[in-house]
């Protein structure tokens, strides 16, 4: 029987990982000091498990039982700590699991409310948010005592909550209320709610804090907010005082149809939509709330992430078997010759980069493993299993005592 082209190129990663270090380039794979340790962790949906990824040495460390349906991940900002969203059984509470990095257990569980789908982490890691979508609250948890403290009440079915970088505004996308909720960390209470976006997803916050894009992925818009602002008065950094202003919708841009993820430069710079239903991409400049165009960019694409250096975006194309590449200063897809396709594991739905950049790993949720894609030369690297149903990953780097 000859096998599939597809299954040859998978066996053979799989099976020559030490081959193919051998023969990557220094700045492929950069020389670690003994004490550094670099972890992959990859929920896996209907595992109930974690898979962690060494990325200092290639391999698959373990796989760690967390709660029922795990979700999301993120990483603390400050501690060697990993959150776990465990969406749970219906009618039944979810919970949030705290994973120790160093010895890669689980330190903590967390109760929360019905259907959590994801979580934010205050800058300062003492704090996050998780988004109840049964409940319609948010669930704000004090990471030192492990315990939940406070339930905001939001619109109905809020499946994503972000924090502004100075850290004033929560803002929630309501799913089914087609609405974003706006709340005062401080007070806790709802500061606005603005109506007409239609399946509201995932959000993004600019790095100063003036305005909220949302994506609107029933529709074909992405939602513009200008965020409240307080008076400031001159001062040697700001010589030109600023008038207070209220939250306010500022623009509905036209992109694709189901614009289900916001990708931003790290510069702060452009945005950039996934459009599942149109196949494309659309590059929307923030400063004018304009929309460059759309790409054509692969079949559903469904998450994008943009490069250290704000040159390149990623993009996983769900219904296919590629990661593709877009030039944002040449503004369209790179050519075959140039790598900008690249053939990874069936159904690719999440991305992540390593501390380094190096590396960029892809979440292939349909083949249940994560393909590493070498970054220099944009080429696949090799294979690393997962659990049943991968769907979301991060990345945690330290140094041991």
């Amino acid at each position: 029987m000859t096998l599939p082209h597809a299954t040859l190129v998978r066996l053979f990663a799989f099976a020559l990982p030490a081959l193919a270090l051998t023969a990557c380039r220094p700045h492929d794979f950069p020389q670690y000091p003994a004490n550094y340790r670099e972890f992959a962790y990859v929920t896996n949906g209907d595992s109930n498990t974690v898979s962690v990824l060494d990325v200092v040495n290639m391999r698959l460390d373990r796989e760690i039982a967390v709660g029922l349906k795990p979700v999301a991940v993120a990483v603390s900002p400050t501690r060697n700590e990993v959150y776990v969203v465990n969406s749970g059984a219906a009618a039944e509470p979810g919970s949030v699991s705290v994973i120790n990095a160093e010895n890669n257990t689980v330190a903590a569980t967390i109760p929360v409310r019905r259907a959590p789908v994801s979580i934010e982490i205050d800058p300062a890691g003492g704090l996050a948010y998780v988004a109840n979508s049964a409940s319609n609250s948010v669930s704000i948890l004090d990471l030192n005592s492990r315990r939940e403290i406070a339930a905001i009440a939001t619109g109905e079915q809020p499946v994503a909550a972000r924090l502004s970088p100075d850290r004033k505004t929560l803002a929630v996308a309501n799913r089914k209320a087609n609405s974003i909720s706006l709340i005062d960390p401080a007070t806790r209470a709802t500061r606005a709610t603005f109506d007409g976006c239609p399946g509201a997803s995932d959000l993004v916050i600019l790095p100063d804090s003036s305005k909220l894009f949302a994506a609107c992925s029933s529709g074909h818009q992405i939602m513009v907010l200008a965020l409240a602002r307080s008076e400031t008065h001159p001062s040697a950094a700001n010589p030109q005082p600023l008038p207070s202003r209220p939250d306010s919708l500022e623009a509905m841009l036209d992109v694709g149809k189901a614009p289900v993820q916001l990708a931003l430069k790290p510069d702060g710079g452009e945005i950039f939509s996934s459009n599942a239903l149109s196949n494309s991409i659309s590059e929307i400049y923030n400063t004018t709330d304009e929309v460059g165009g759309a790409t054509m960019i692969g079949n559903y694409p469904v998450r994008g992430l943009v490069s250290a250096d704000n040159s390149l975006l990623y993009v996983a194309n769900l219904h296919s078997q590629y990661v593709t590449i877009y030039s944002i200063e040449d503004g369209k897809l790179l050519s075959a010759s140039q790598g900008g396709s690249i053939r990874v594991g069936d159904g690719p739905s999440a991305l992540a980069f390593s501390a380094a950049g190096h590396l960029l790993f892809a979440v292939d949720t349909g083949s249940n493993d994560v393909a590493v894609i070498r970054v220099s030369s944009r080429s696949l690297f090799t294979f690393l299993p997962t659990g049943r149903a991968p769907n979301a990953i991060v990345i945690k780097s330290f140094n041991t005592k």
